[in-house]
């Protein structure tokens, strides 16, 4: 068995650091927004194309209706471990808003660049460099899904992973107070409240009296959401309004409209109050209010304690654990795989946005940390 130590972790990121961006740009310069197919199988080819020859490709289902199949990679080896990687290939940016990378300054701007296609290009040079050392594991699986930034059902993939050794999720990397490398063990819980009213039309000039206005309700409702927002709280509750849509044209009582807010807490529970506070009607407009998506928060750092110590000395530099309020399929996977840690991808920021970036630089040393600890997972008792 190879020994996957500090000089193993040094040789392999100075082998497979200069595929970083390249590979960040081949998987940009596919437009890939949440839903679209075809974007979808464009995106799954070049990360397919990317990947070591020894690696055995599968297109498990995936967990949304009407998607394309995911994306699962499998590197079979001889030695013991079992470790998956974990990311994805869908973008909240729409075909016409797309971005290929661009170099600005010391950025590279593109859509999805940080979440998650810089994430990716990391985890797929870590497949690389594992791909040479077979009798160091049993098996590495790297899945890629497509439905990350729209799924509002259950995550399907978590129980095929069930009893494995450690999850990596390749989201977007941390910084320490002090400038060390940072990566996320602490993830909220994520929530999506849609409260739908429906009232009855009038005109709004000639009769108003006569309608019953389904937005006015959505408003007060939105105020009550905003009131419970206690993100200083004992379960760090963020009740944020996002969406408001009500009315078809500005002189008629909107009879129909819809409030969307997001949730984040430490636990789900958190979110049974803001449900109970909408009410079920006034003044005969009717309110229908419900939690169209459920993710679970994640909280790994004491079972991630050692890994970060192992993974430190191999990397031979602090890595620290940290925590983000932003959801990831990493909250899915650590239900199933304890040992789950988040925040392996490069730095980077304006995620969504339409300046999105990564910091080249980042890429690399990302890159050493991201196989320090693939390589302390692996390790003997890297799972204790």
């Amino acid at each position: 068995m190879p020994d996957l130590d500090s000089e193993w972790v040094t040789r392999a990121a100075a082998k497979h650091r200069g595929r970083l961006e390249r590979d960040l740009e081949a998987l940009v310069a596919v437009s890939s927004p949440s839903g679209d197919v075809s974007g979808a199988e464009e995106a799954i080819a070049v990360a397919s194309a990317l990947l070591p020859a020894e690696a055995r490709i599968e297109r498990p289902p995936c967990s949304s209706a009407g998607h394309a199949p995911d994306l699962c990679a499998r590197l079979d080896g001889t030695g013991e471990g079992r470790v998956v990687l974990l990311g994805h290939l869908d973008t909240v940016h729409a075909h016409g808003d797309h971005r290929s990378v661009e170099r600005a300054g010391d950025r590279l701007v593109g859509s999805g660049t940080i979440d998650m296609k810089g994430g990716v290009a990391i985890s797929l040079a870590v497949m690389h460099a594992l791909a040479a050392t077979g009798d160091a594991f049993a098996e590495i699986a790297l899945l890629l899904v497509v439905d990350e930034e729209w799924r509002t059902g259950a995550f399907s993939h978590g129980p095929s992973f069930a009893g494995w050794d450690a999850c990596l999720c390749f989201e977007a990397g941390e910084r320490g107070p002090n400038d060390e490398a940072a990566v996320v063990l602490r993830r909220k819980a994520a929530g999506t409240l849609r409260v739908r009213a429906k009232g009855r039309a009038a005109h709004s000039g000639a009769a108003p009296e006569r309608g019953r206005s389904a937005l006015l309700p959505l408003a007060a409702v939105a105020e009550r959401v905003a009131a419970l927002h206690d993100p200083a709280g004992p379960y760090r509750l963020s009740a944020v309004p996002t969406v408001f849509n009500a009315g078809d044209a500005f002189n008629v009582v909107p009879a129909e409209g819809e409030l969307v807010c997001d949730l984040r807490a430490d636990h789900l529970g958190a979110f049974e109050p803001v449900l109970a506070a909408v009410p079920q009607g006034e003044d005969g407009v009717t309110i229908e209010a419900e939690i169209v998506r459920r993710w679970p928060g994640m909280d790994t750092r004491d079972t991630a304690a050692e890994l970060l110590e192992r993974a430190s000395e191999l990397a031979a530099r602090p890595v620290l654990g940290s925590e983000r309020g932003g959801a990831s399929d990493a909250s899915h996977l650590a239900e199933h795989v304890p040992l789950t840690v988040d925040g392996l991808g490069p730095l980077g920021g304006r995620a969504h946005a339409p300046d999105e970036f990564v910091r080249p630089d980042s890429l690399g040393p990302r890159l050493e940390v991201a196989l320090a600890m693939a390589a302390a997972a692996l390790s003997p008792g890297g799972a204790a």
